[in-house]
């Protein structure tokens, strides 16, 4: 049931076939060190769609130790082979043939009759000794990545805990959303796992930490003196944190129907975006301990906000929903797009309206944040005209770019303002000579887990008060049937969608805006 014979692995561990190379971690002691890494779950789609592709862009990429291997956990029986066979059509597209095939000489399987076989456990930790006391490093580290449902997590981590942890170096554990579908749920999940891992063991991810403009957000904010001057609510009209995807459930119905875009999309990723980008600025950003300075200050924004209410909450579902044959209730009130106001109360952000807008079939895929700022004092008066309020625009996807819309004179003779931007595209301006590539938000966070680096993953006390903070008014949504409003395929979404979040933001659309980059085009909000 898999498994490669120990001639095989000391012949990958003898060979030269991952060099050692110069680079930002490798003065770090783990790059010193053996690793194992175990993907649980590797027969299906997350691990063969992004957490294979992720270790190869870290091996590709010399982040990974000279001595490792990688071994597949899953219910399926088949060989090492069968397991290469399976991923290859997922990495050949991501590195030269030469490279993958490399990466796979170093990708194993283990079969077990669940995912709590203490027998295939056992197994598996018999043959990582074996690899482990073959090798010349005299530590070994294990990373197991549980690319698996929720459910199956207690077992899993018990059966880690007594038969596979590492014998003489850190054991680490990487977990996937989602973390419960209320908070009650989530706080049984945490004690599941808190049974046999404490917080420095796990490392709860959220893909949208590991985006580039997210993690850009603690140099933008706090390395720029002219931020923090105008980020407050003397300047700040409003914060909108929007997500958008152009498709429908394609299948997934059966599972969306039971969680649905506000606990999909808002209350983790957009949530956690929100926090990094209106937090306090902790006392230490990088090194040592700043990861818990920063997750405390994340915590903090989080409890000055109330509990929604059911009138700060806009729903909607796009025509054709249910059809979704995977979707066994065809009278669902499920939202698949929703919009929900908040508040921060504190000193900063006191008044300034907080928007979460998501939605799927809609007209683009995007994902941004966007902060408007008040009117310029008395511009009105000054130009005899109105003048376009200024605001920051950082898209996360999916072309990385920041751009403030700036008023400037109209070109010519006329001297009227006209709304422009100062921008910066990642695209052209770091990646533009293919060169130099910008990683994936999946290797970023792998690659911190085995430098233990906390900053980007979510504490177990975010978890609990951001569902604290959403739970009551989903209760509510279920328990009382609440209608979302239905809009069309491919459309900005319900058509008095735009309407209600003027209303609750204050936001004032320039439909006067234009862009040109090759072919003029508005910027939609």
């Amino acid at each position: 049931m898999g498994g490669a014979s120990s001639k095989e692995i000391d012949a990958v561990m003898q060979s030269d076939d991952n060099p050692t190379a110069i680079t930002h971690v490798s003065h770090e002691q783990w790059t010193k060190e053996g690793l194992a890494v175990v993907v649980v779950g590797a027969s299906g789609d997350l691990a063969k769609k992004k957490t294979y592709p992720s270790l190869l862009s870290l091996y590709a990429g010399s982040l990974l130790p000279k001595d490792v291997v990688i071994y597949g956990f899953a219910r399926s029986n088949m060989t090492d082979e069968a397991l290469r066979d399976r991923l290859r059509p997922f990495l050949i597209e991501k590195q030269e043939e030469s490279v993958v095939e490399r990466f796979l000489k170093r990708c194993f399987y283990q079969a077990g009759s669940g995912y709590g076989d203490v027998k295939g456990w056992k197994a598996l930790d018999v043959k990582l000794q074996k690899t482990e006391k073959a090798s010349k490093s005299t530590t070994w580290n294990r990373l197991f990545y549980f690319a698996i449902p929720p459910n199956v997590f207690a077992e899993t981590g018990e059966a880690i805990k007594l038969n596979c942890m590492a014998p003489n170096g850190w054991s680490r554990m990487i977990v996937e959303k989602p973390f419960g579908r209320d908070l009650d749920s989530c706080k049984h999940i945490l004690h599941q796992l808190g049974q046999h891992f404490d917080e420095t063991n796990l490392f709860r991810i959220d893909h949208y930490l590991g985006k580039e403009m997210t993690q850009n957000l603690m140099v933008m904010r706090f390395g720029n003196i002219w931020m923090e001057q105008m980020w407050n609510r003397d300047h700040v009209q409003c914060v909108m944190l929007t997500f958008k995807e152009p498709f429908g459930t394609d299948g997934r119905g059966g599972y969306f129907d039971q969680y649905g875009i506000i606990r999909d999309i808002i209350q983790n990723h957009l949530l956690q975006v929100m926090c990094l980008l209106c937090m306090e600025c902790p006392n230490k950003l990088d090194g040592e301990g700043a990861g818990e300075k920063i997750r405390d200050e994340k915590v903090r924004a989080l409890n000055a906000m109330q509990e929604v209410t059911i009138d700060e909450v806009y729903l909607g579902q796009y025509e054709g929903y249910a059809n979704d044959p995977t979707i066994t209730n065809k009278d669902t009130n499920c939202p698949t797009f929703a919009m929900v106001r908040c508040f921060i109360n504190n000193p900063r952000w006191a008044g300034v309206p907080i928007i979460f807008k998501a939605g799927k079939a809609l007209n683009e895929r995007k994902a941004e944040m966007r902060i408007q700022f008040k009117d310029a004092p008395a511009a009105e008066h000054l130009f005899g005209t109105t003048v376009p309020r200024n605001e920051m625009v950082i898209k996360l996807q999916p072309e990385e770019t920041i751009y403030m819309k700036s008023n400037i004179k109209t070109p010519g003779f006329s001297s009227a303002p006209i709304q422009s931007e100062l921008e910066v595209k990642y695209d052209t301006r770091y990646f533009g000579d293919k060169s130099t590539t910008n990683p994936d938000a999946y290797s970023r966070l792998i690659l911190d887990v085995l430098r233990g680096r906390s900053a980007n993953f979510v504490r177990s006390d975010e978890l609990i008060r951001s569902w604290e903070i959403f739970t009551p008014v989903l209760h509510q949504i279920e328990k009382e049937n609440i209608e979302p409003h239905i809009y069309r395929m491919g459309s900005r979404g319900p058509k008095t969608a735009d309407a209600w979040m003027k209303e609750k933001s204050g936001y004032v659309r320039n439909d006067a805006y234009l862009w040109q980059d090759g072919e003029i085009s508005k910027k939609a909000s």
